[in-house]
């Protein structure tokens, strides 16, 4: 009897290895190769238009990658995004949330034409907000509006001042929907009981919400957070399509600045040793976020 079952129990573990093996394999390929890959060539002067001509040059990559100003500035650029994109972004979708949990009339349409934006390319919204955005008040609907109030024009994506922050508003609005969903689910798994016992005894709507709602939805807070930071980290569609790094490089991110060395100036080693120090830092943000944010 007790042969018959280690039998099956390594039967079961056989048929675990051999129904997973397909999903680790492509996960070795997929991730680990090319993060083992990119930290091989950082070590290397590597041009693209003369592959012919690797050359080990140990850690000059890094030690020019340090003293470069246009690195720092891509970093600056990255990090300003995110401290400003993920708690706005976080808030609206929480927010949105909110609303469509009231269960008011129409809000199943207003679901679903908040989450199609994530549903659309990123490249097409890109464009729409380009002439969303454009100085031309003939053209510019934002601009057309702002005319209306004697205010503008604004040159959003041309004025170092304003073309950041275009970006954050305009990536804050299409990517909340996603997580307006997540949240929804969170306030879904919320008993109904909770409430109804906190408005018996005269609660009101922001108690509730403080004491109730906050606390139930903590662990999606955590993870809407975590997934929200590391996308922003990995900017680079937006300033690509709207603005190409400008005006005077405010924004060029990290991933920008690793497009821009490998695939235009051909500097493949280079941009292996930016790609490393970005792996680095997205993962060292990951980790203390975690640790912050951890479940006593």
């Amino acid at each position: 009897m007790r042969a018959a079952a280690n039998c099956g129990r390594g039967g079961n573990s056989l048929s675990g290895v051999i129904l997973s093996a397909p999903a680790v394999f492509l996960l070795f390929l997929f991730l680990i190769v090319p993060i083992l890959g990119t930290i091989y060539f950082s070590f290397f002067t590597y041009q693209v238009m003369r592959p012919d001509n690797i050359l080990f040059n140990g850690f000059r990559n890094y030690q020019k990658l340090f003293r470069d100003r246009n690195f720092w500035a891509a970093l600056r650029n990255s990090v300003y995004f995110t401290l400003l994109v993920v708690p706005f972004q976080c808030a609206l979708a929480l927010g949105l949330a909110l609303l469509v949990h009231s269960r008011r009339r129409g809000v199943s349409i207003f679901r679903t034409m908040y989450f199609s934006p994530q549903l659309t390319s990123m490249v097409v919204i890109a464009i729409l907000w380009v002439i969303l955005y454009n100085s031309n008040a003939s053209t510019g609907l934002i601009n057309a509006l702002l005319q209306h109030f004697h205010i503008g024009p604004i040159d959003f994506l041309n004025d170092p001042k304003t073309a950041m922050n275009s970006i954050i508003f305009m990536s804050a609005w299409q990517g909340a929907g996603y997580q307006m969903m997540i949240f929804l689910a969170g306030l879904n798994g919320i008993p109904a009981e909770q409430y109804e016992a906190a408005s018996a005894d005269g609660a009101n709507r922001l108690e509730q919400f403080w004491y109730i709602t906050l606390p139930g939805l903590k662990n999606t807070i955590k993870y809407v957070f975590m997934i929200t930071l590391i996308q922003a980290m990995k900017l680079f569609t937006q300033p690509y399509i709207m603005t190409k790094g400008g005006p005077q490089n405010r924004t060029k991110t990290l991933v920008y600045f690793i497009y821009e060395q490998g695939f235009q100036k051909g500097n493949f080693g280079y941009a292996c040793s930016v790609a490393a120090i970005f792996f680095l830092i997205v993962v060292t943000m990951s980790l203390l976020v975690k640790k912050l944010t951890r479940t006593n």
